[in-house]
């Protein structure tokens, strides 16, 4: 079931959070950090991102019966002329849910969010070559461009960066 998180977290929503965000990275996803990433980091980075949250910023988590299986964020632009603008980040899936359609699901279910909270312009950058640059482009999303060596693998390596856009809902005014 896909939800929105309801703020402030409970703890319990917190350290499962956290624990996705290990098993995101620690699978390879590219989501900011690097592997080994240790609980109690994962679980501040949570706190503070939650607690500083755009009052129209939008969490949404996958449950199964074990916990919290897939989580996207949109945060809208602080910027007075783009009230019209999003910004969709970390999309992640829990391994165990990986390959059932979940980031799938949890993508439009963003996007009908944000159309909720008046955005009809998302942006968002995914690495160059992974799945989810795949899924964002069956889901209709535009590259814009690619940056190379955007960030760092935990190998060392660096990859490239690509930039989506896509235009939702009315954006007649």
């Amino acid at each position: 079931m896909i939800e929105p998180l309801p703020l402030p977290a409970s703890d319990a929503d917190v350290d499962a959070l956290a624990q996705l965000l290990v098993d995101t990275v620690e699978h390879g996803a590219a989501v900011s950090f690097l592997a080994p990433l240790p609980f109690s980091v994962a679980r501040d980075w949570w706190r503070s991102t939650l607690s500083r949250a755009h009052p129209r910023a939008v969490f949404l988590v996958a449950r199964a019966a074990d916990g919290i299986v897939g989580t996207v964020q949109m945060h809208p632009s602080w910027a007075p002329n783009q009230p019209h603008r999003g910004e969709i980040a970390k999309l992640m899936v829990h391994r165990c849910a990986r390959r059932t359609g979940l980031a799938r699901r949890l993508m439009e279910a963003i996007e009908r969010a944000a159309v909720s909270q008046g955005v009809h312009l998302l942006t968002l950058d995914t690495k160059r070559g992974d799945a989810a640059e795949a899924l964002y482009r069956t889901l209709g999303w535009t590259a814009a461009g690619t940056i190379p060596e955007f960030a760092i693998d935990s190998d060392g390596s660096p990859h490239d960066a690509v930039i989506f856009y896509k235009a939702i809902g009315d954006s007649s005014r």
